[in-house]
């Protein structure tokens, strides 16, 4: 065991969700000797969702430094180039893939599914579970689970995403943190009807959106994304059947391929449907508990969230490292280094909404100029640097190796 592998191999950490954060969290942990457990309330590893983007030379660094780099690239999309069209599949826009996919783009499943392999044998996952209540104690935090005996752990890390329950536990009620930026997105499996081949089209009328890309390369499938403007909905996120309901009265009517997306969206069985919005905590830590990713600065899409949870996992484990896994120095040091960072990214999220679903004809034409303009040769490289400034803005600490 290196002088590194020791520094934590003292310490039992509970992490709460297996989707990016948690398992990017555990890599780092294990290369410093804690002991770790995963606790995840699907039954299994979470396959598909959205294609997720690195972008600058802080990700490079970092997926370089967890051993993933390469691995990436290997699965990666490919993605091409994506298209604004008219009601008539005629384009209007002709979005390069460097604007929409970053330096390297991969599915959130496939990154997830490369973090598992590489802490499984090491790494603790409890698959179908979830924290009931948390006691912080001087001596550590007691665990109760839905299902599993209670656990006493040094530290627990709430990686459990926008709707986070440790954060629910510790932090307050949602309604404090959640800030609903007047839109909802939703993605689901559609047929191939375009015959895309790693390229996306995107359609819009005022206030709804619909978006689809063939991500993978197979000729029978694509992904469909829809975006729409609303008032904040009263739903339950657990019924599928109700989400399906909303989706279908919003989009009626709708031209393009809508009626061809609305008919799969009939038959699908995963359906991906949540408020497009933004976490503002007070504070990322308390006690022995802390929140990295989603549950801490998370935004629904458009702000590099993933991103943003490699960097937070990376410099949560180093400071946890550097302090000997003393998480007061730690956690206080995370918060002062992540935080201004977390919040720079975010911003970019704010005008997703309306990129996707302008609200009138009138700023849909101006939202196509504005993209004709910087996709062009002359603003080409203004743009990827204006893309990547948000990525790249934070000086990261020399962790150990």
């Amino acid at each position: 065991m290196t002088n590194a592998q020791r520094r934590l191999s003292h310490l039992d950490v509970l992490i709460s969700g297996a989707s990016v954060a948690g398992p990017a969290l555990a890599l780092n942990l294990q290369r410093y000797g804690a002991r770790v457990t995963v606790v995840e309330k699907s039954t299994d590893l979470r396959a598909g969702g959205f294609a997720v983007d690195f972008r600058g030379h802080v990700h490079r660094e970092i997926l370089t430094a967890m051993g993933i780099w390469d691995e990436i690239h290997a699965r990666q999309t490919h993605m091409g180039r994506q298209i604004v069209v008219a009601a008539d599949g005629s384009p209007r826009v002709d979005l390069p893939s460097e604007m929409m996919s970053g330096d390297v783009e991969v599915p959130r499943g496939e990154l997830a599914q490369i973090m598992y392999e590489r802490t499984r044998d090491d790494v603790e996952y409890v698959f179908g579970d979830s924290i009931a209540t948390l006691t912080d104690t001087a001596a550590g935090v007691d665990v109760t689970f839905e299902a599993g005996a209670p656990r006493r752990f040094d530290l627990v890390i709430g990686a459990d995403g926008l709707h986070s329950n440790t954060r629910r536990l510790v932090f307050g009620d949602e309604s404090r943190h959640l800030r609903f930026l007047d839109h909802y997105v939703a993605g689901f499996e559609v047929p191939n009807d375009l015959g895309l081949d790693r390229t996306g089209r995107l359609y819009s009328e005022p206030g709804r959106a619909i978006a689809l890309g063939n991500y993978d390369g197979d000729p029978d499938r694509a992904g469909a994304l829809l975006v729409f403007r609303s008032e904040q909905l009263s739903y339950d996120r657990r019924d599928m059947a109700a989400q399906k309901r909303i989706l279908a009265e919003r989009f009626a009517g709708m031209g393009w391929e809508a009626p061809n997306v609305l008919k799969a969206l009939e038959d699908a069985d995963r359906v991906y449907f949540d408020e497009i919005a933004q976490i503002h905590v007070d504070r990322l830590a308390q006690g022995r508990v802390a929140l990295l990713g989603d549950a801490g600065y998370g935004a629904t899409m458009g702000g590099m969230g993933t991103g943003v949870a490699i960097v937070g996992a990376y410099v949560l484990a180093g400071e946890l490292a550097l302090a000997g896994g003393d998480h007061v120095t730690a956690f206080a040091e995370y918060e002062s280094r992540i935080r201004s960072f977390a919040k720079g990214c975010q911003k970019i999220s704010g005008n997703v909404g309306p990129f996707f679903a302008p609200a009138t004809e009138r700023r849909i034409r101006s939202r196509d100029r504005m993209y004709r303009l910087l996709s062009s040769r002359l603003m080409g490289g203004f743009f990827k640097r204006l893309t990547e400034k948000a990525a790249t803005d934070i000086k990261l600490r020399p962790y150990p190796v």
